[in-house]
């Protein structure tokens, strides 16, 4: 099964190795030089689960800037798709640029990749990270440290509420360097009328020991 077809069946799909361990160690370290961020989150404080995390300012680190340049031109075509099957606008052109000009124009100025980190007993509960009307409807997050090494615990987690049936959940450990697509907000299921609207929301689950980064590439800035 391709990613595509595994990101239709499941709405979510890893897409393989993207990082090298010594990428994964030289943006996880970024964590501590506090100037790359314009916003730092305390999960606990606005009780959104447990650990922290910091949105980047411009400019972005050179390799975070290519990844998001580098994958919104193959997740297009899903995001087109999945508004026909819902009869939806498809608002995104071709290049990542001409999105996010679109975004500015709108207000939504502020840069949204953001680095992950969370401790043993830190958790992240269901979300979904909008920022403002103008929204991409797939984004990455890819594994920075190694599981069963560095970290026990932390599996993504997806939870899907299915039109008039109980939700479902998927949960994949993220492997070092390996990216995982998935639904921003919501995606089409077939239903007896064609197509529905299935709400999707993600997560982590509680973190049992050491230490687990991760690196979040969202698709439109935030207002």
């Amino acid at each position: 099964m391709t990613w595509r077809e595994e990101l239709d069946e499941h709405g979510c799909a890893l897409i393989g190795q993207l990082l090298t361990p010594e990428q994964c160690a030289e943006i996880a370290g970024l964590y501590d030089e506090v100037r790359r961020f314009r916003s730092t989150i305390d999960m606990a404080r606005y009780r959104f689960g447990s650990g922290q995390y910091r949105y980047f300012d411009h400019p972005l680190p050179d390799l975070v800037a290519k990844l998001r340049e580098e994958f919104y031109p193959q997740l297009l075509p899903v995001a087109r798709d999945w508004a026909a099957k819902l009869n939806r606008p498809a608002p995104w052109p071709d290049t990542l640029e001409e999105w996010l000009d679109d975004c500015h124009r709108a207000g939504q100025t502020k840069p949204t990749p953001i680095l992950l980190k969370y401790q043993a007993g830190d958790w992240n509960a269901l979300h979904r990270d909008l920022y403002g009307d103008l929204v991409f409807p797939l984004q990455i997050v890819i594994g920075l440290n190694k599981p069963g090494v560095d970290h026990e615990g932390g599996e993504f987690l997806l939870v899907e509420q299915r039109p008039r049936a109980q939700s479902r959940g998927t949960v994949t450990m993220l492997p070092q360097g390996q990216g995982l697509i998935f639904t921003t907000r919501d995606r089409p299921v077939k239903s007896a009328r064609g197509w529905s609207a299935s709400p999707v929301r993600h997560g982590v689950s509680t973190v049992r020991s050491g230490i687990r980064h991760t690196l979040g590439l969202v698709f439109h800035d935030a207002a």
